[in-house]
């Protein structure tokens, strides 16, 4: 069938097949946009912490007695005896956070001491014990795990920071990109002028925050303990223990000493659905979203093809009566949809790649993968064609005895 008697019948109806070339182009540039983004939102709350989620619990004591320091660390001790020692439990450890929590500690390292510039490197800290690398279950990549007599206790009166750490593989690589043998033994300096030994190299841990740009990666273990009011115990059970442990440690602890409350008794599935929550929402609206405007576009096609049966109904009649087949002109609104669609979809991909650069310059977004606008124009390509098979049947079984008769 020849384009240029479908063109020029087009042309008579330039409104119409304008618009809908307009809404495809719109539809195609939001879908890829959106999906991009759900692609990243998705990938973002999939990403693994380092530590072992699905068995690891919280809680919080809060002292609403005023305790003397050394009061402080004995009941801290205690508990944490009392929780290691209860059947089912791998370990615990008391620290000023963990990986999703949305709050916590960060510092700057340094190669050099009172070299806290823009070269330095931004890490989060986690206060721990000897105990923090089982708990957590950490992948020991390199080095060893920290000695009991590495261990301190917080000082008041000293605010030099402890000598030793433990950082992640990718905090290390961060700090020394052209080191290809060993991190450990090496020294970074904290704080302006503190020097700490790197003593072990996990794998894996995520920062508390988990939006925290492209450094979520970067975090330090600091054995240092901390005797406040409030301390954070986290809780490693065995496989299948940790829903029966909760209420158990729960009621154990406050049972233990009237002088505090127990709460924020969660588990980390919970926890990493707070961390989340408003990515998961975006993902909901955004895919809502993207139905929507994709139906309106396949009802638009339905429309305007709908309309144009009806407004030519005369002239199909006359062509089925020379001896157009039905699929004939069936192929004509197909035909007619596709040049509609291809027009459309150029303006689409052009529009999408425009709003993609904008995108990723304003928001740091990561840019589109190379096939997705091909295959959300492919999409939107088939979309069409079956929006207008409807209209395109009931054109093709118009009798050319009633068409004539009509107008």
């Amino acid at each position: 069938m020849d384009i240029g008697p479908i063109w020029r019948a087009m042309l008579r109806n330039k409104a119409g097949f304008i618009l809908i070339a307009l809404q495809i182009a719109v539809t195609l540039t939001i879908l890829v946009n959106a999906f991009g983004i759900i692609q990243e939102s998705t990938d973002k709350i999939s990403t693994e912490s380092g530590i072992d989620e699905a068995n690891t619990f919280t809680l919080a004591s809060v002292l609403f007695t005023d305790y003397e320091r050394e009061q402080r660390k004995v009941l801290i001790d205690e508990d944490l005896d009392l929780i290691r020692n209860t059947p089912g439990v791998v370990n615990a450890v008391a620290s000023n956070s963990f990986p999703l929590r949305q709050g916590g500690w960060s510092m700057s390292l340094a190669l050099e001491p009172g070299n806290q510039t823009a070269e330095s490197v931004n890490t989060a800290i986690y206060f721990v014990d000897e105990h923090g690398m089982e708990t957590f279950d950490l992948g020991l990549v390199d080095g060893r795990n920290f000695l009991p007599e590495q261990v301190t206790w917080d000082d008041p009166d000293d605010n030099t920071w402890p000598a030793y750490a433990i950082i992640t593989e990718e905090l290390a690589k961060e700090i020394w990109p052209d080191e290809t043998v060993s991190y450990v033994g090496k020294t970074v300096f904290i704080s302006d002028d503190d020097p700490v030994n790197i003593v072990g190299v996990v794998d894996k841990m995520q920062a508390p925050w988990p939006n925290w740009d492209n450094v979520v990666e970067r975090s330090m273990l600091v054995p240092q303990r901390r005797p406040s009011e409030f301390v954070r115990y986290i809780v490693r059970a065995e496989p299948g223990m940790r829903d029966q442990l909760m209420p158990e440690i729960e009621a154990a602890l406050a049972a233990s000493n009237k002088d505090r409350i127990i709460r924020d008794v969660r588990t980390m599935d919970h926890t990493r659905k707070l961390a989340y929550v408003g990515d998961a929402a975006m993902i909901k609206i955004l895919g809502f979203v993207v139905l929507l405007l994709t139906l309106i576009t396949a009802l638009g096609i339905v429309g305007l093809t709908s309309f144009n049966v009806s407004r030519r109904t005369r002239q199909i009649g006359i062509r089925r009566a020379l001896g157009a087949t039905q699929p004939a002109i069936i192929r004509y609104f197909l035909i007619e949809n596709s040049i509609v669609s291809a027009v459309g979809l150029v303006v689409g991909a052009a529009l999408a790649i425009g709003l993609n650069i904008a995108m990723v310059e304003a928001f740091a977004l990561e840019p589109l993968a190379w096939y997705v606008i091909p295959i959300g124009m492919l999409v939107l390509f088939i979309l069409g064609q079956f929006a207008v098979t409807g209209p395109a049947r009931r054109a093709s079984n118009i009798s050319p005895a009633i068409a004539t008769r009509s107008g």
